[in-house]
């Protein structure tokens, strides 16, 4: 290439997708209409955000060694590492989360449909296995939301010591316009 290095660019997606996945997340843990219709691309999203993570961290390990090692880089690539540990068991949920959701829908569609083909008078109720598949949803529901959190906190923490390795104790300071100088 030119000579850039590929973490900046990559880290873009981890920046972009692991916020998105944790957004569609939340949504599909708390809001049932949204799972039934937003759930497996959100499955496919956070998918998609987990398989930037060790991207952005394999072009981090290359950027690193090419740089002085400083106590601010090596927080920043200890945080980066631990991403994964977080971003992965979300996955693991929102697809269960979707899928058994997926299966207790189906299961009490198919026994709908059966009494209804019964005649009138013979609806009976919903089977138990309802019971344990909606008990099933909340805990995963719940799973979802706090992965997601501490998800989305994670990306911050690594954004906010990226940063700071990067950067420093450089700080913005707006310079003086010139008088003749085009305005913004």
């Amino acid at each position: 290439m030119t000579g850039l290095p590929l973490h900046p660019l990559v880290i873009h997606a981890v920046v972009v997708l692991v916020p998105a996945a944790v957004i569609g997340a939340v949504l599909v843990a708390v809001w049932p209409a949204a799972r039934r219709r937003w759930g497996w691309p959100v499955v496919v999203l956070t998918a998609l955000a987990a398989v930037s993570v060790p991207l952005a961290t394999s072009t981090g390990e290359g950027l690193e060694h090419n740089l002085p090692r400083t106590p601010a880089i090596a927080t920043h690539a200890e945080l980066g590492d631990q991403l994964l540990v977080f971003v992965g068991p979300l996955l693991v949920v929102v697809l269960a989360l979707v899928l058994v959701d997926h299966l207790r829908r189906r299961s009490a569609d198919r026994e709908l449909a059966a009494a209804r083909a019964d005649g009138p008078g013979t609806m009976a109720a919903p089977r138990v296995a309802q019971g344990p598949a909606k008990v099933a949803i909340v805990v995963l529901a719940v799973l979802t939301v706090l992965l997601a959190a501490v998800s989305a906190v994670q990306v911050v923490r690594i954004g906010d010591s990226g940063a700071r390795a990067a950067w420093g104790d450089v700080h913005y300071a707006p310079q003086p316009r010139h008088p003749g100088a085009p305005q913004d």
